[in-house]
């Protein structure tokens, strides 16, 4: 088939490329700059230069596209509403009026289990819990504002699919993992709380798997987690990926309740004050790595035949040999 890949750059999508390639496939991956568009032609896509506000770019790379993989998205737990507004939503409204144009049938779009960040607990969430009324960071009210787009975007002849997989992490990663090790390193790392309550986790590779049975068999309009399996203790899992880069955390813990209220008082300051850089510490960070956040993907088992092949063991093994100094 022929897909179209925003976002083919970054770190789900270089490896949705590499997984498409080796399906022989046909990919066009849209590529803002030239660094992204060497990355993209290094894993044997088609480049294209362009942005997600080029409506007229994207329905001419799209022209005979059976499906739309829109991975593109400001990920970040700072930073400027109207440049995280510009790309997560106004983003996805244009990505969807480029793939109706171009007569796409399908279209998936990725957006995260943070659209139900409220502050308070998330257990054992399945797909009828509601979005956040109140989300609380720009990242969690824009993806979920992104989300009411894609889905009311999912008519007319285009079938769009909307999949949340829950903290992604494996080989690669250059989101999530090198901010960790960096403040580890720092010696700037504590635990929230001590750390010791349930995550759910999704490998790069399982969620590239449920990306493509969610193109194939996902119902049009509805909503899909993914996760590696059974919860882990988010203390011995961020561990165990510090371990793979020669990184340890350390035993230091703080209350919840203290960097929450740091968090707040930082955020109110950095809104009101001409201050420069970023706070400490941001309330969405809190509330997604600091108490239970635990997804169920029963939904995506039963009906797309999703199994999550990659384990947590064997992409800690791959990290740590990837990491590993070659002589």
């Amino acid at each position: 088939m022929k897909a179209f890949v925003t976002g083919g750059s970054g770190f789900v999508g270089r490896n949705l490329l590499a997984v498409l390639q080796a399906r022989g496939d046909r990919v066009v991956a849209l590529a803002r700059s030239l660094s992204a568009m060497e990355a993209v032609r290094a894993l044997g896509a088609e480049p294209l230069a362009g942005d997600l506000v080029d409506v007229a770019a994207m329905t001419a790379g799209m022209a005979g596209a059976d499906v739309v993989f829109h991975c593109a998205a400001k990920v970040d737990d700072w930073g400027d509403p109207a440049e995280f507004h510009r790309v997560n939503v106004e983003g996805t409204a244009q990505v969807i009026e480029a793939a109706r144009a171009a007569a796409v049938r399908r279209m998936v779009h990725v957006s995260t289990e943070a659209v139900l960040a409220d502050g308070t607990p998330i257990h054992d969430a399945d797909e009828t819990r509601p979005r956040a009324t109140r989300p609380i960071g720009l990242y969690p009210l824009t993806k979920g504002k992104a989300e009411e787009v894609a889905l009311a975007g999912s008519r007319d002849g285009l079938e769009v699919v909307v999949v949340r997989p829950r903290f992604v992490w494996g080989k690669g990663d250059t989101a999530i993992l090198p901010k960790i090790v960096e403040v580890m390193r720092k010696g700037q790392f504590a635990w929230i709380g001590g750390g010791r309550f349930l995550t759910s986790t999704c490998h790069v590779r399982n969620v590239c798997e449920g990306m493509l049975l969610a193109a194939e068999r996902g119902r049009a309009g509805e909503i899909y987690f993914f996760t590696d399996g059974a919860p882990v203790e988010f203390r011995a899992f961020i561990t165990a990926m510090a371990a793979t880069q020669g990184a340890d955390p350390g035993q230091r813990a703080m209350p919840r309740w203290l960097i929450y209220a740091i968090a707040v008082i930082g955020e109110f300051l950095w809104r009101t004050l001409p201050l420069k850089g970023r706070p400490l510490v941001s309330r969405m960070a809190v509330v997604l790595t600091g108490e239970e956040v635990t997804v169920n993907d029963a939904k995506a088992r039963r009906e797309l035949g999703y199994v999550g092949q990659m384990t947590r063991e064997a992409g800690l093994a791959e990290m740590t040999a990837a990491a590993a100094p070659s002589f």
